[in-house]
C-alpha cells in the first residue's frame, strides 16, 4: 500500500460536538452515522419522547413548588467552566437574583447554577471510555464549577444518582423520592403516572 492511497480519517465538524471536556471533544451519540450519510444531524441530536416528556414534567413541577425566587431552565443549557471545557444541562436551577446580576446574555453560563438534573445524555462514550467514567467526570466538573447538587435520572435501569460535594454519592430505584433541593422532593413513577391521569 502506498503512502498516498491510505485513507484518511474525515474530519468531525463542529456541529457533531456535544461537549467539550477540557480541550478534548465529546460527540453526539450516532456521529458516525452522520458522517456516512445513513443519519441526519437532527436525527442523533433530538431526544426521545421519553426524555423530553420527563424533563417537561420534572421542569413544570419545580416551578410550582420553587416559586419565583429561583428560574428553572432546560433545553440542554451550556455551562462554560473554561474557554475549552463546556457541559450541558437538560435541567438548570439558578437563584433569580444571582441569574439577573450576572446579566442575561446570548452565550453560555459562567455562573454556576444550583441543582443541575440530567436524564441520560447524549454523549457518545467511544470517545470518552467507559459509561460511569463519563456520568462520574461531568459530576465532579459540574461540582467543581459550583453547582450544589447533580442528579442523574436512568431511563434505561430506572435508577437516579444523587451526587453533593464532600458527601456520598447515592443510588436508588427511581421508585425512592428524591429530594431536589431542601424540601423539594419527587418520585418519578408518580410524576409520569401524574401526567397521564390528566390526559383521562
Amino acid at each position: 500500500m502506498t503512502a498516498g492511497s491510505a485513507k484518511k480519517s474525515q474530519p468531525v465538524p463542529d456541529y457533531l460536538i456535544y461537549e467539550m471536556d477540557e480541550g478534548k471533544p465529546i460527540y453526539y451519540r450516532g456521529y458516525k452515522e452522520v458522517l456516512k450519510g445513513i443519519k441526519t444531524p437532527e436525527e442523533i441530536m433530538g431526544s426521545s419522547i421519553l426524555q423530553s416528556l420527563m424533563i417537561e414534567v420534572i421542569k413544570n413541577y419545580l416551578n410550582l413548588k420553587l416559586g419565583r425566587k429561583y428560574v428553572v431552565l432546560s433545553n440542554e443549557l451550556g455551562l462554560l467552566f473554561s474557554k475549552k471545557s463546556w457541559r450541558l444541562a437538560d435541567i438548570a436551577i439558578f437563584d433569580k437574583k444571582e441569574l439577573l446580576q450576572a446579566g442575561i446574555k446570548d452565550e453560555y453560563s459562567k455562573l454556576p447554577p444550583r441543582v443541575v438534573i440530567e436524564v441520560d445524555t447524549k454523549a457518545h462514550f467511544e470517545t470518552v471510555g467507559e459509561v460511569a467514567a463519563y456520568y462520574h467526570k461531568k459530576t465532579d466538573q459540574l461540582l467543581k464549577f459550583g453547582v450544589e447538587r447533580v442528579l442523574w435520572i436512568y431511563t434505561n435501569t430506572e435508577k437516579w444518582m444523587l451526587a453533593e460535594k464532600n458527601k456520598n454519592w447515592e443510588t436508588a430505584n427511581w421508585t425512592e423520592d428524591l429530594e431536589v433541593m431542601e424540601g423539594i422532593v419527587f418520585n418519578i413513577p408518580t410524576l409520569m403516572e401524574a401526567f397521564y391521569e390528566d390526559q383521562e
